[in-house]
């Protein structure tokens, strides 16, 4: 029977969480530097409402079905 290796396993999960915690890192970074180039808001304009128009919306053509009538 084969004897366990604890150091090479710990060594390889070590390694894991290692690039783990680097792919965190990158993917927090790019999110900063794409917040960061974000334009601006106008002050006192909800963005999240920013061009929209009141009123009927055009129908999209995903949303139509072929009605027979």
């Amino acid at each position: 029977m084969a004897k366990s290796r604890p150091s090479v396993q710990k060594r390889n999960h070590e390694n894991r969480k290692l690039a783990k915690a680097r792919e965190k890192a990158a993917r927090k970074a790019a999110r900063e530097a794409a917040r960061a180039n974000r334009p601006e808001h106008e002050e006192g304009v909800d963005p999240d409402l920013a061009g929209i128009v009141a009123g009927p919306q055009p129908v999209r053509d995903d949303d139509y079905w072929d009605k027979e009538e």
